[in-house]
């Protein structure tokens, strides 16, 4: 996947570095990279997947408090 950028008219390369590193965000290019930074085992993948939809199960929304009946 390429990735290209043309410099505008007027366009500092701060600017166009700029554009560069959002447009890297918006296609999930960071987030891979820091992904592949280091090797993770399988298993360890697995127990982190897991951990993750646990923690989606139980971090619902907060059940709401009933006012006690007088």
């Amino acid at each position: 996947m390429a990735i290209r950028i043309k410099a505008r008219s007027g366009e500092s390369a701060e600017q166009m570095l700029r554009r560069f590193k959002k447009l890297c965000e918006k296609e999930g290019l960071t987030k891979e990279i820091k992904k592949r930074a280091y090797y993770e085992k399988p298993s360890e993948r697995k127990q982190r997947a897991l951990r993750k939809s646990v923690k989606r199960r139980q971090g619902g929304p907060a059940p709401r408090m009933v006012k006690p009946a007088r």
